[in-house]
């Protein structure tokens, strides 16, 4: 225990002394601190410049009717369709329409070819330009509105009924997946970025230790077990105190700005996280990387070369990646309770980001959260001392790159 203890402090000594990680870790929070406070600053600003004419700034839509009788029924409807646009009816021809959309004058426009049909003319149509559909809803309604005051029925009745507000309650029995994507998101892709990043930097401080001799006296006088969990235990906390760091500041920055961010749900949701969940993350969240960490050390204990480390590493990479793109896949189709989702839960490489989106996005009984979380442990511990072992043999072999076959029987006769 004493052995481990020096180990863990003088890698954490390392990764505190090292300005890069040092930097990064300033870098993520001053830039977690603009983005916080940049509705606050937007509004000093504002304030300092007077009262600011939104409408200006709005886009402007164009509309040619098709039957000027009906022409004040369909812009008023197109004009609550489209809030976000400034509504103006036009006579101009089409091609002066296009004209003007070129030159910039206007945003888009929509001319109306029959009481049911349209023609919508925009510049640069984006990826997620809805304005099509929306519009074509829109003329629906102004259709049926029409025929109704042409069969007798006031204006103002056609209104009511095309206008009726129909209340709606929605009760889930389960978990809002909406509401916990985010921070579920978030969760996985942190995870992600630190074991590729921090179990690359475990491998390569390795194969950087075996590439001096003194490395040779080390192995002999302290017990692998203890250099091995040691390394890793450091470089996860090393990263779990580089993330408290950032999501700490970024959750410290949010509660001075609250009131600046208005109801904003996406980040009402990333910062609301229920605590349950939260434990849950930190659980998945280090044996998961420890579990990585452990495999990423063997590894770079038996590259013969420094140049060797990217190859080597490979396949937990890919098995990994491989993971990261089932449980993203099921996250993003919605139906992470699949039978793929539910044999990764349990598989301890992959159950660390599956079974933790299960719990946040899916009711998951509590028996299979605590064999999930036992296969976990007993596979990090198991692993954890099989690459000691590996990493005790590997260091002292130099020259060509072992083979499975002879580190087996090296772990072996050890």
């Amino acid at each position: 225990m004493k052995q481990f203890g020096t180990i863990l402090k003088f890698e954490l000594k390392y990764f505190f002394k090292n300005k890069v990680f040092v930097g990064i870790t300033i870098f993520l929070v001053i830039l977690i601190a603009a983005v916080m406070f940049f509705p606050r600053i937007m509004t000093l600003v504002e304030s300092d410049e007077g009262e600011i004419d939104v409408s200006s700034h709005r886009p402007v839509m164009l509309l040619k009717v098709f039957d000027p009788a009906s022409g004040d029924t369909v812009k008023e409807i197109f004009a609550s369709s489209f809030p976000d646009y400034d509504v103006y009816t036009t006579d101009q021809e089409v091609s002066e329409i296009e004209n003007g959309i070129s030159a910039g004058a206007f945003d888009c426009a929509f001319v109306m070819t029959g009481d049911k049909s349209f023609t919508y003319y925009v510049g640069n149509l984006s990826l997620y330009d809805m304005n099509a559909e929306t519009a074509t809803a829109a003329l629906a309604r102004a259709y049926q509105m029409n025929a109704m005051i042409s069969g007798g029925v006031s204006p103002q009745d056609a209104a009511d009924i095309m206008n009726v507000y129909i209340e709606s309650e929605t009760v889930s029995l389960g978990k809002s997946q909406l509401q916990n994507f985010f921070y579920t998101y978030i969760m996985i892709f942190a995870l992600y970025m630190v074991i590729l990043l921090y179990g690359q930097m475990v491998a390569t401080n390795v194969a950087t230790e075996k590439s001096s001799r003194a490395m040779e006296l080390l192995i002999t006088s302290a017990k692998p077990t203890s250099m091995m969990f040691g390394k890793v235990i450091a470089s996860c906390l090393a990263g779990l105190i580089q993330l408290l760091a950032v999501f700490g500041s970024a959750l410290l920055f949010y509660n001075l700005n609250k009131s600046y961010w208005g109801d904003n749900i996406i980040i009402e949701s990333i910062f609301n996280i229920p605590p349950e969940l939260l434990v849950y993350m930190l659980i998945f969240f280090m044996l998961g990387f420890l579990i990585y960490a452990f495999m990423f050390g063997a590894v770079g204990s038996t590259a013969s070369k420094l140049e060797d480390i990217n190859t080597s590493v490979m396949p937990i990479t890919m098995i990994f990646i491989i993971g990261f793109i089932v449980v993203m896949t099921s996250m993003s189709s919605g139906e992470v309770d699949n039978m793929v989702m539910r044999v990764c839960s349990f598989i301890p490489f992959t159950s660390p980001m599956a079974m933790f989106t299960r719990i946040a996005m899916s009711v998951v009984p509590g028996y299979e959260i605590a064999i999930s979380i036992a296969i976990l442990i007993a596979s990090t511990i198991g692993i954890g001392v099989l690459s000691a072992k590996i990493y005790r043999t590997g260091v002292l072999m130099y020259g060509t790159t072992p083979t499975i076959g002879n580190i087996i029987k090296a772990v072996w006769k050890s």
